[in-house]
C-alpha cells in the first residue's frame, strides 16, 4: 500500500536501468584520439534532427545514420563511424534497480519505461542489450514508450503530451528517472518530481527520500 502523493514510476532505460554509455564513449575518444565529449557534442547538436533524432524515430535506417553521423561529425572536425558509435550502446543490467522496480511493482505503483531507442537492421544485432533480458525487465511495467515505435522522443514536448495522455495520470503523482537532465526539464515543467540518475546508489537513496521508504 502507498503512503505518499506518488502512484506512479516512470523509468528511462539506458543509463538508469542499464549502465551509462558514457564511459564507453570516453573510452573510444580516447583509443580514437578524439576531444573529451566529442560524441555527445555531435549528439547534442542540432538535436531535433541530427541523425541520432532521426534514427530514433524510425526516419532512417542504421545505414543511414551512418553516413549522417560520419558527415556531422566530420563538420566538427573528427569524421566518426556512426555505427562503430552504435556498438558502443549496449549497457549491463543493474541489476539493483530492476528489484526496486519488482518492489515497487508488489507495493501497486504504476510503473513506466520511456526510452529513446532505434529498431536494429538485423535480427543478429542486440537492440541496446540482451533480447531476452530486456523482455524479461519489460514486462514488470505497467506501460512501454519507446521513441522507435511511437516516432517521437525525448525531450520533445510533445512525447510527454502523448505519454500523460495515453497514462491517465496527473503529473504530480509521477517520479521520473532520466540520466540526462535535458530529457528530466520537461517533464519537471509539467509537474512531475525528476531524480537525475548519476548512479544506481544515488537513485536509490533519492527514490527512498522521495518515497520515505526503505529498498
Amino acid at each position: 500500500m502507498k503512503l505518499n502523493q506518488y502512484s506512479s514510476i516512470f523509468w528511462d532505460f539506458g543509463g538508469v536501468i542499464t549502465s551509462s554509455p558514457f564511459e564507453a564513449f570516453k573510452k573510444f575518444e580516447i583509443e580514437n584520439d578524439l576531444p573529451e565529449n566529442f560524441l555527445r557534442k555531435v549528439n547534442s547538436t542540432n538535436p531535433q534532427n541530427n541523425a541520432w533524432a532521426l534514427l530514433e524515430q524510425s526516419k532512417i535506417n542504421q545505414i543511414e545514420f551512418n553516413d549522417l553521423f560520419f558527415q556531422e561529425s566530420s563538420e566538427l572536425g573528427f569524421g566518426v563511424n556512426g555505427l562503430k558509435v552504435l556498438d558502443l550502446l549496449e549497457g549491463d543490467l543493474r541489476l539493483g534497480m530492476v528489484d526496486i522496480i519488482k518492489t515497487l511493482k508488489k507495493m501497486d505503483f504504476i510503473q513506466a519505461c520511456l526510452t529513446n531507442n532505434f529498431i536494429p537492421d538485423n535480427d543478429n544485432q542486440p537492440d541496446m542489450m540482451d533480447l531476452n533480458k530486456k523482455t524479461e525487465v519489460f514486462n514488470l511495467f505497467d506501460f512501454i514508450f519507446e521513441s522507435k515505435e511511437i516516432g517521437l522522443r525525448k525531450p520533445d514536448q510533445a512525447f510527454y503530451d502523448y505519454v500523460l495522455e495515453k497514462v491517465d495520470i496527473p503529473p504530480e503523482k509521477i517520479i521520473f528517472l532520466d540520466d540526462l537532465g535535458i530529457n528530466l526539464k520537461p517533464a519537471k515543467a509539467m509537474g512531475m518530481t525528476t531524480i537525475k540518475v548519476i548512479s544506481e546508489s544515488q537513485a536509490k537513496e533519492d527514490l527512498e527520500r522521495i518515497l520515505k521508504i526503505k529498498f
